[in-house]
């Protein structure tokens, strides 16, 4: 016991102790709200925030809790102390909460401060709808739907930019507003941005709900939905409408029974389509005196090079490196263009693009390393290569341009330049000189044979032709009949349907041996549906009792037998959740069914 104490007291110990700080980040005024400061470790004194331009309601009342788990022999321990205050604030705003203050073991330790926007009440002038969700006194959906205003619940679809260039990003963020308990929403048809090229933004996590005061009333609001769009032409260009739906508890309020009804509410979820309309959006041309290397770049960039030596041996490896870094339509930029000399062996570039979607359009880096092997002595120059982009900023044409890079190549240790050499271009060896050997001419006996005739000039060849068509054509004329019965998907299954029901009967019979009854009135079932569904050719997911009472009564089939047929169906259906079910009658279902399926097999013709 003591060492299990002593464990938990020094696991508590090597925890890092932190004091945090929560608050909402947006209050309405008049409304009261709670301020947290929790710490995960014992604490021996805290010192509260002098808080300022908000009235102390209630508080602090603190809270503690302890656990311990033991997981495959591993013990963890871990204590939260909180301590809480109920706020509200006095004057609308953005207001700071200064740092809270605790001391743990001797040691002090100090949260960070809290930034609080304080939203005006509502504006009683501002339009409103009289109903609402705990208005609604009837008990459907659709009434329940048609309740909920349009002024209460709607999506505003906001651009950052309405005065753009081409190819410049605008970021469109669909956002909602509302005022009822929204439970879940979701997109159910999107524009599809004819016109532009877009990118849209990485969700992670649940979308988190926030107040915000919009035409003098407090709603609280969510962003749905945002991406980034890169107009592709000047003119007017049209985001088509959006619809999403919106799930909504909504409170009902049935008629009184009994004294118990009272302190209970009862809720119902409600789902509503909200429609944004379609909008309107301006392009710019982008102006006059395009460079002719202009491929269509829009933003701000930077760019920077390096090469890793300006001196090397013949047959080493440099490497070209560029770093193209800033924002706009990082997409459309390609890799330098540079010219080599023609004795460097240039490889195919590696590139490593590092972007991030932003306000402002993609932003990040681009990274091209171009490895080259010299292949010859001498001293060489890798000539300068240009980039053009346009800056929406200041609205001018830029270019970016990497220095002139002059590379000296020394000759490999022995060899020699003016010798014939080769080159292993896979793993890079220095230039080996070829030996100067001739090979010897063979004197010796040489033995002259007759010329060979060829193969093909005889008669068993064309045989080894002929035989193989032969056969494949009297196969052809046998196997045809075949064929075109088994290309008839229908009366291959209608064939066959026998056969597949006897093989499931066969596994029913496997379940009645061990007395597992629902699985075995459930095989017994499927395999009396799928046999009719292959004979009478009725598809699987529209078969019922009806149709098949129909299609049997046109084959002129016995009524007892049909009858027969319904009996099993219906036994099937009704003994899966029977508890009296036993062994013998489950063996009589199981020898009936056979029964039945042989004699329809016998009757029904296709």
């Amino acid at each position: 016991m003591v060492v299990l104490l002593l464990t938990v007291v020094s696991l508590q110990a090597n925890d890092e102790v932190k004091l945090t700080a929560s608050a909402p980040n947006t209050v309405i005024m008049g409304q009261p709200f709670q301020i947290t400061f929790t710490a995960n470790a014992k604490v021996s004194d805290f010192k509260a925030p002098a808080i300022t331009n908000f009235d102390i309601l209630a508080g602090p009342f603190k809270s503690e809790s302890f656990s311990t788990q033991i997981i495959n022999g591993n013990m963890t321990s871990s204590t939260s102390i909180t301590y809480t205050f109920t706020l509200q604030a006095q004057k609308t705003g953005t207001f700071t909460i200064p740092s809270a203050t605790i001391t743990s073991n001797g040691q002090k330790y100090t949260s960070s401060g809290l930034s609080i926007k304080v939203l005006p009440e509502d504006d009683q002038s501002a339009p409103s709808s009289s109903s609402s969700s705990s208005s609604s006194s009837s008990a459907s959906s659709s009434s329940a739907e048609a309740s909920i205003s349009a002024s209460n619940l709607f999506i505003r679809p906001i651009y950052s930019r309405t005065n753009v260039f081409e190819q410049e990003a605008i970021k469109l963020t669909y956002k909602l507003y509302t005022t009822y308990d929204v439970v879940q929403f979701s997109n159910k048809s999107m524009p599809d941005f004819k016109g532009f090229l877009k990118q849209e933004f990485e969700r992670t996590g649940n979308t988190q709900l926030a107040y915000e005061n919009y035409n003098g009333r407090n709603f609280l609001t969510a962003v749905l939905y945002e991406v980034i769009l890169y107009p592709q032409s000047a003119g007017e260009l049209v985001v088509d409408k959006a619809l999403f739906e919106a799930i909504i508890r909504v409170q009902s309020r049935k008629p009184v029974r009994s004294i118990f009804d009272d302190f209970f509410e009862s809720y119902t979820n409600v789902a509503k389509s909200v429609e944004v309309p379609p909008t309107k959006i301006k392009i710019k041309e982008l102006p006059s005196g395009k460079p002719s290397n202009f491929q269509g770049v829009v933003g701000q960039y930077n760019m920077t090079s390096s090469i890793s030596s300006n001196q090397i041996k013949v047959n080493e490896a440099v490497t070209l490196k560029v770093n193209i870094s800033g924002s706009g339509n990082m997409k459309l930029l390609k890799n330098p263009d540079f010219k080599f000399p023609d004795d460097f062996e240039v490889y195919d570039p590696k590139v490593n693009n590092n972007f991030k979607t932003a306000s402002s359009g993609l932003s990040g880096n681009k990274t091209i390393e171009i490895m080259f092997i010299p292949r010859h002595a001498g001293t060489y120059e890798i000539p300068s290569t240009e980039m053009s982009y346009f800056d929406p900023v200041t609205q001018q044409y830029k270019s970016l341009k990497t220095p002139i890079y002059s590379i000296q190549v020394l000759k490999s240790d022995g060899t020699v330049e003016d010798r014939p050499v080769v080159s292993n271009f896979s793993n890079k060896e220095d230039v080996k000189q070829l030996g100067t050997d001739i090979r010897y001419i063979y004197t010796g006996k040489i033995n002259l044979q007759n010329e060979e005739v060829y193969i093909f000039e005889h008669f068993k060849y064309w045989l080894l032709y002929i035989v193989p068509l032969l056969i494949s054509l009297i196969l052809y004329l046998l196997l045809r009949k075949q064929i075109k019965d088994n290309a008839d998907i229908v009366m291959v299954k209608n064939r066959k349907a026998n056969k597949v029901a006897r093989k499931r009967l066969k596994f029913a019979k496997k379940l009645l041996d061990a007395g597992d009854k629902e699985k075995f009135y459930e095989e017994v079932m499927k395999a009396v549906w799928s046999y009719l569904s292959d004979k009478l050719s009725i598809p699987i997911a529209v078969i019922n009792k009806d149709t098949i009472k129909e299609n049997l009564v046109s084959l002129n089939i016995d009524e007892k037998l049909i009858a027969r047929l319904n009996e099993i169906l219906f036994t099937c259906e009704f003994a899966r959740f029977a508890p009296g079910s036993g062994q013998q009658e489950m063996g009589n279902l199981y020898e009936e069914t056979i029964n039945v399926i042989s004699e329809l097999e016998d009757v029904v013709k296709k």
